[in-house]
């Protein structure tokens, strides 16, 4: 009986933990997420430390939200252009330039720092900039996770690129608070640009990744095909649509500098901002339950429900201690909904056309929390900060409920029976049955 006992404890136990068959398949999957973590670490020290600046030099609340209205019309355009770009060209070549291009941005924010009198419009400027490579680097890589890794390993491979993520946003905002108090905005903006240039060393040898023989070429008919590809399938659009109203309504990155002031808590702004990647991490560390989940529908609407509510209750809180748990809160629940929307994206959308769905998965979950930004610094200038933050969650709250009784075909996915999920299981079956036939071609 203790045997028993002791054998479903550590089955339990195992789980529980990050399968982790991707990193041990792919050596292509282990650069890209030993590169992401590097220069996402990187990103996030900017992160913080570019609305710190602007707040510094103007000291307005709607000029640190406005970040998010610089950054929009390049996220649409570039978004969905760098979509068919990652359909048409090589996927590699697209994210080295545009890891390149970023340093170089990297490096502009740091000449500026350094100036006896910074400038406030560079900031807006390389923000926008930064905006559009990241729109033109995000398809290429999102579509290329499906080439290099097993079809059921996915929504793992899902879970360990999110805990790439969460790790650079829960030690970079947490450095980046030391970092701009204590030695400066340079410091920050310097060593963001030496992860660039890491990362970009990282990603040369992987293997090239060019266009499907099947894929049209850039153009806003290709664009066009698959936003009509996009709007058949209502599932789909349903993650599309709850991600976007759940970043959108409560969002608070922008209004977390005056939180902080508000509390009487300045020391804790690097904590605010890495709170909600804590969460993402500690659910990305116990993430194995997610494979035996199969209605992934029903638990991107729970999620995003939850976020909603986590984030109302940090606007209504006045212990720091207490908004720093909520957001926590927060970010697993948000970790929850990305790794399901994740999951029905890779295993359901042909290759063909992956580049131009991640192009408008990208509008889903960066137009939100960009659109988020003006509308949380908006809304603070009206209603004040905490109104702000609280206001914004139970309305994300209601729209998610709303959107759920409206998308039935978001509700009623399971991946086990859905056939364009069985489609491309098929397929993914057929070709790794044809390259074991035809030898091994790359090491592992």
């Amino acid at each position: 009986m203790c045997c028993r006992r002791a054998r479903r404890s550590a089955w339990a136990t195992v789980s529980l933990l990050p399968d982790l068959a991707p990193w041990k398949a792919s050596v292509d999957f282990r650069r890209l997420w030993v590169s992401g973590l590097i220069s996402n670490f990187g990103s996030f020290l900017t992160f913080v430390a570019l609305p710190v600046q602007i707040k510094d030099l103007t000291g307005s609340a709607a000029a640190v939200g406005a970040v998010g209205a610089v950054e929009l019309l390049p996220l649409i355009v570039f978004g969905l252009y760098g979509g068919a770009l990652a359909d048409a060209l090589d996927k590699r070549a697209l994210i080295v330039r545009t890891e390149a291009g970023q340093g170089l941005l990297s490096a502009g924010l740091l000449v500026n720092a350094l100036l006896p009198h910074p400038a406030v419009w560079p900031l807006y400027a390389v923000a926008a900039l930064s905006s559009a490579l990241v729109s033109v680097q995000r398809p290429a890589l999102d579509s290329l996770w499906p080439r290099i890794v097993a079809h059921d390993d996915l929504p793992a491979a899902a879970a360990l690129s999110s805990f790439r993520w969460t790790v650079g946003g829960v030690a970079g905002p947490a450095v980046a608070g030391l970092v701009v108090a204590y030695a400066g905005l340079g410091w920050a903006y310097g060593a963001d640009l030496a992860t660039f240039a890491v990362s970009v060393v990282l990603i040369l040898p992987i293997a090239p990744s060019p266009a499907s023989h099947e894929a049209a070429g850039p153009s806003l008919r290709s664009i066009a095909e698959g936003a009509r590809y996009a709007w058949s399938r209502k599932e789909l659009l349903g993650t599309y649509a709850v991600d976007l109203a759940a970043m959108f309504l409560a969002m608070p990155l922008a209004v977390l500098p005056f939180l902080a002031d508000e509390l009487d808590a300045d020391w804790s702004l690097g904590l605010m901002y890495a709170s909600i990647p804590a969460g993402s991490l500690l659910v990305s560390l116990i993430s194995g339950w997610t494979k035996r989940v199969h209605r992934h529908g029903r638990m991107v609407v729970l999620s995003a429900a939850l976020w909603g509510l986590a984030i109302a209750a940090a606007g209504a809180v006045a212990n720091v201690w207490l908004v720093l748990l909520l957001l926590a809160v927060a970010g697993g629940c948000d970790m929850v909904s990305g790794i399901f929307r994740a999951a029905m994206w890779n295993q359901t959308i042909p290759d063909e056309l992956r580049g131009r769905l991640a192009g408008i998965e990208l509008l889903s979950y960066s137009v939100g929390p960009t659109l988020g930004q003006v509308r949380s610094g908006g809304m603070a200038g009206w209603l004040g900060v905490r109104a702000s933050v609280g206001a914004g969650g139970l309305l994300c709250t209601g729209a998610v409920g709303l959107l759920a009784l409206c998308l039935p075909a978001l509700m009623s996915y399971d991946e086990r029976t859905d056939e364009h999920a069985a489609r491309l299981r098929a397929q993914r079956t057929a070709e790794a049955a044809t390259e074991a036939a035809a030898g091994p071609t790359r090491p592992s």
